[in-house]
């Protein structure tokens, strides 16, 4: 199968991926799309970044976030909803659940070396996704004349 046929499957599952996550927390139908768009967009800048670009989690994460984020700031001007509306559902595939379960899981399982790497790698993770929010929220908005 060609690569970017990969990447657009990719691209389509977490649009379904993302959805489901705002049905499950009784987003608006009429915010569905965008809300799927924006995670879809962050998946696809993670698999880029990761697949072609050969850069870690973290850096992949925190490159992903940048676009995720302006994608949920525009979304939320268009349609006059709160970011967090697109922001929560958009970073639904960037969060590292995975590794979250597995340092509980190496941390009962009395396994120390693993779970100090895997406890370490998903704490960047979660760092890297927070500060692309954070850099690109910090941008003033361009202010209208009225």
């Amino acid at each position: 199968m060609p690569l970017w046929v990969n990447y657009l499957a990719q691209f389509l599952v977490a649009i379904v991926a993302t959805i489901s996550f705002g049905v499950t927390f009784r987003v608006s139908p009429r915010h569905y799309l965008a809300c799927g768009l924006t995670g879809a967009v962050g998946w696809l800048v993670y698999l880029l970044c990761t697949g072609l670009g050969g850069l870690s989690a973290p850096v992949a994460t925190l490159v992903a976030a940048l676009p995720l984020t302006a994608c949920a700031r525009m979304f939320a001007i268009r349609h006059k909803a709160p970011i967090t509306l697109f922001l929560l559902c958009g970073i639904f595939p960037l969060v590292p659940g995975a590794g979250i379960y597995y340092t509980a899981y190496y941390f009962l399982r009395d396994d120390r070396s693993l779970f100090a790497n895997k406890g370490v790698e998903t704490l960047k993770i979660a760092v890297a996704l927070a500060l692309g929010i954070a850099l690109v929220c910090s941008i003033p908005l361009k202010r209208r004349k009225s």
